[in-house]
């Protein structure tokens, strides 16, 4: 791993360090850093791209045109949550925003969410109303959570409190992420948000979104997926596959005793249905072994590691069960998805 030593002379203490994870950007990445350097914001803020060892002209691009930026340069691909974990780690901010090369601030992001963030009673991660860089639509003001922990899009304006804020553009107090240690680099990618709001929930931390203000995002630009298309919900193996395994990392980790015992086994049961239903009507073994065989074989083969972590991170529980699962909704959203879209595109 390279650090260049751009921006290095500029002594000033950012309040806000924006942490910005390049792979492959170079189509996106100029209106991504251009709407961070064009903030309306009165306050002083530090930019710093890692770049995870593209192939394309990101690095060179970045360098020539953005020499404000702290550019950390890595000869290895070694994933979002490792990306994210190395520029908080040198990030001089109070606060941090995590935002992906495919998405783009509206110029009073960053003051917004200051402003709002020194309302808090209790500092916690924050959210802005996310939108289709393509339509202009909105996607979700945050999300809530089924009960198998699948994002359910919040699109009420009057609502602040919600189970989960996209890592695409999340806003925490430094503190707090160091408290909180970070994105899991055992992820690799896909649902580091997840468990990030799980783990501040379970402690007493709000995750809260503003109804104002935005960023217009490339939905599934980077890893593929995780969007609706003429009307039709597509998405890739690798991230599918990434999803599933995830999700019910973070259900073993968070889930209260009582709630585990009573959802995990369903979580488990519906999942290897799920699995043979599209595996047969696909005609494609491929999807069981790469996304629903590999959940399961990933789940028990990091069972003693789960369970060592689950024990530590219960230990830090600072609310009730009601508390918790105030922002889950009951019915499973894969229902909801599969009544409105139909069976989802799985692409290579």
């Amino acid at each position: 791993m390279i650090k260049s030593s751009q921006a290095t002379d500029n002594i000033e203490q950012p309040l806000c360090s924006v942490c910005v994870a390049n792979y492959n950007g170079l189509e996106t990445i100029k209106r991504c850093l251009d709407s961070i350097a064009n903030q309306t914001c009165s306050f002083s803020i530090e930019i710093i791209v890692h770049d995870d060892a593209s192939t394309d002209d990101s690095v060179n691009y970045i360098k020539h045109n953005y020499p404000q930026a702290v550019l950390i340069e890595n000869h290895k691909n070694v994933g979002f949550c490792t990306s994210n974990n190395r520029m908080a780690d040198i990030a001089r901010g109070q606060y941090i925003l995590l935002l992906n090369n495919d998405a783009e601030l509206f110029p009073d992001a960053l003051s917004s969410l200051h402003k709002y963030a020194g309302k808090q009673a209790k500092q916690g991660i924050l959210g802005l109303p996310q939108y289709n860089m393509q339509t202009g639509e909105l996607i979700d003001i945050g999300s809530f959570l089924d009960p198998f922990l699948n994002p359910q899009p919040n699109l009420d304006k009057d609502i602040r409190e919600v189970a989960h804020v996209i890592g695409a553009c999340l806003w925490i107090p430094k503190e707090l992420w160091l408290t909180l240690g970070g994105f899991p680099e055992w992820f690799q990618s896909v649902a580091e948000d997840l468990y990030l709001c799980c783990y501040a929930r379970l402690t007493d931390y709000p995750v809260a979104v503003l109804a104002h203000s935005g960023f217009k995002h490339w939905v599934g630009k980077s890893l593929g997926g995780g969007k609706v298309s003429a009307n039709k919900l597509s998405t890739t193996i690798n991230r599918r596959s990434l999803s599933e395994r995830n999700k019910t990392f973070v259900m073993i980790l968070f889930y209260p005793v009582v709630p585990l015992i009573i959802i995990f086994p369903l979580h488990i049961l519906f999942l290897i249905l799920e699995g043979i239903v599209i595996t047969l009507i696909k005609r494609n073994t491929t999807l069981w072994k790469n996304i629903y065989w590999n959940c399961l074989k990933e789940t028990w083969n990091n069972k003693t590691f789960l369970i060592k972590k689950r024990k530590k991170i219960q230990l830090l529980k600072k609310v009730s069960n009601k508390i918790f699962f105030s922002v889950h909704k009951f019915i499973p959203y894969k229902i909801i998805l599969l009544i409105k879209y139909g069976i989802p595109k799985i692409n290579s």
